[in-house]
Parts: C-alpha cells; structure tokens; sequence
C-alpha cells in the first residue's frame, strides 16, 4: 500500500481491504502528532505514512476492521489511539537496550533476545497459549503513555510495554513491539497471531464480524 495520501485516500483502503498488518520501519512517528516537539532524539519522520496509518487505525477500531501493528504499526495504534511515545527507550533509567545489534546476519539481528510476560488471563495468553514468551527486539521508541482504550497486555522484563489490544473495539485490533513476521511459520510464538489475524481479515472478507477474541477480557 503506499504510504501516502497523495497517491491513496484511508476510504479506498477500508473498502479494497479485508485486514490491515502496520509494519515496522526505520523513521518514527514525528512527536507533533502526539502534541510533542521534535528533537535529535526522535530521530528521521515519515509524515506521508502518519497522514494515512493514524486516520486507517482510528476507522478500523471504529468499523471494526481488523488490523495488526507491528513495532511502528504498534507505536501509530498508540498514537492513534491518543498515547504519547518515548523518543529513545534505552536512554531510560532501568530499561534495557531495545535496539538491534548494528552488525551480524539477519538472523543474528532478529535473535530471541527477551522475555515478554502478558497478562495473566488476557487475551494474548489466550490467543499464543501461554503467560511468558521469548521474542526479538528491534525498536528505540516505545510507549510513555497508553491511549485511553488502549490495554497494555504485555511487557518486557523492565517494564517495557510489548503487547496491546484496543478496549471495546469490535474488531481484532491488536499490536506487538516485537517483529513476529520474522520465522513466523515456524515460531510458536509468531504462528498463532498470524493465524487469529487471517482468520479475522477472512471472517471480513466474508461479511462475517471476526470471532469475539477481544472478549476473552
């Protein structure tokens, strides 16, 4: 889909769309659409892709289209939403270093480098089948502060929110900080989140509302 809304309006995605996965990306979401002012911290904008994600996140959780964010795609659902983001997790008192290794392969890069607790009887336990898991960590920015409707469902080990869904939205709307796309065939972890998220966008393409997972809360 292209990133801007020169070439693309958020109405003609919403009708020639069943589903929506916001990827990750190296220019941030610019600090102005979450009332902040811009600093060498923040680091290179894409304001073309914030002129159409946010507006496409606020319609799906409205209509209930599904969609799911992925590292920035996490980060627009917050900022959608109302939340406000950290320019540089790392420089955090307490938090570890998110960033990926600045050399090695792609498969060193996307390593399994931490733990990921969700919250106990919520709907990514529910949906990945079980209460601590291990995935990569590939982000600077992350979440100061959740959106009102938005639920933190899961962390890193210092506190480092991983894992959201949007509350009452009658859709699946959800977003991961880590990148699952990477092996997601094969990872125990990646596997049932693509599957919930293709189920949903089939149930849309079929006319159907997606199965309650949202309710599982």
């Amino acid at each position: 889909i292209p990133a801007d809304p020169r070439d693309v309006s958020v109405e003609e995605l919403l009708e020639i769309c069943d589903g929506f996965l916001l990827t990750g990306g190296a220019p941030n979401v610019h600090p102005e659409e979450y009332g902040e002012e811009p600093t060498e911290a923040h680091g290179a904008f894409d304001r073309c892709r914030d002129k159409v994600t946010l507006p496409l996140v606020r319609a799906c959780v409205e209509r209930g289209q599904p969609f799911l964010g992925v590292c920035r795609g996490f980060q627009e659902v917050n900022v959608a939403m109302g939340g406000t983001l950290w320019p540089e997790i790392r420089e955090l008192p307490g938090r570890m270093n998110h960033r990926m290794p600045p050399n090695g392969t792609i498969d060193e890069k996307f390593a399994i480098r931490h733990k990921v607790a969700f919250t106990e009887g919520g709907v990514f336990e529910a949906l990945i089948g079980a209460r601590e898991v291990m995935t990569n960590t590939l982000h600077g920015q992350g979440i100061k502060e959740p959106g009102p409707r938005v639920v933190i469902d899961g962390e890193a080990g210092d506190g480092t929110p991983e894992a959201i869904y949007i509350k009452d939205a009658p859709g699946f709307a959800l977003a991961v900080q880590w990148h699952p796309e990477y092996n997601a065939a094969a990872d125990p972890v990646s596997r049932p989140l693509f599957e919930a998220f293709g189920a949903a966008a089939a149930a849309w393409s079929q006319g159907r509302r997606p199965a309650p997972l949202l309710k599982a809360v």
